[in-house]
């Protein structure tokens, strides 16, 4: 990835946001998260700036936004399953910004420190099992060829129903999509993010 010096689009701070931005914010979250969000208080959160650079564009930022929480908080992969499959995008279009929020993330659903380092290939030939392979195999093949060949597939068919092969599609798709656009935009990481990206799990370079 060629760095930005800085964001070529900056986090629009949300007292910056449009009625349509905050109404965009509410139609993807729950109202008690986004009222958190918008509130104003000292304590409120801090609004990613993945979600504050979306919002220059509030109408495809709230649709988007909805879908997407789809695959984060319901996965019909399962959440181990959709994390092998991020971190392996994030690592093979070496988007910071998409791998430092999932290597934070992916340990919660048993992603172990071993799994990671292999993902980003600055591991000793990792022993993975039969699904997770054909997962990272399928990932690659997309990314690289845009298509899982036949092999694949069928090795895939045999673990995975028609839904889950469908949303396999859609994740890897999704997140090289999203590391595009973190990537274009050079999106800053949030304060949360700079101590993992500071302790050598940095994404590596294609």
């Amino acid at each position: 990835m060629t760095d930005v010096a800085e964001p070529r689009l900056p986090s629009l701070p949300i007292e910056q946001w449009s009625d349509e931005a905050r109404a965009a914010l509410r139609s993807a979250f729950p109202a008690s998260v986004a009222d958190r969000f918008l509130s104003g208080a000292p304590d409120a959160p801090h609004v990613p700036n993945a979600i504050g650079t979306f919002m220059y564009h509030p109408r495809l930022a709230g649709p988007f936004l909805t879908y997407n929480a789809t695959l984060l908080a319901d996965p019909a992969l399962g959440h181990r399953a959709r994390e092998l499959l991020v971190l392996r995008v994030a690592a093979r279009t070496s988007s910071t910004y998409e791998w430092e929020q999932h290597v934070r993330l992916a340990p919660r659903y048993g992603v172990t420190d071993e799994e990671i380092d292999a993902i980003a290939g600055r591991a000793a030939a990792h022993e993975w099992g039969m699904l997770d392979a054909d997962l990272l195999v399928a990932a690659d093949q997309l990314v690289d060829h845009y298509r899982v060949d036949d092999d694949t597939w069928q090795r895939l068919a045999a673990g995975l129903d028609a839904r889950q092969l469908v949303e396999l599609l859609f994740v890897v798709g999704t997140y090289t999509c999203l590391a595009m656009a973190f990537n274009s935009l050079g999106l800053e990481l949030d304060p949360d993010l700079q101590t993992s990206a500071t302790a050598g799990r940095k994404v590596p370079e294609e």
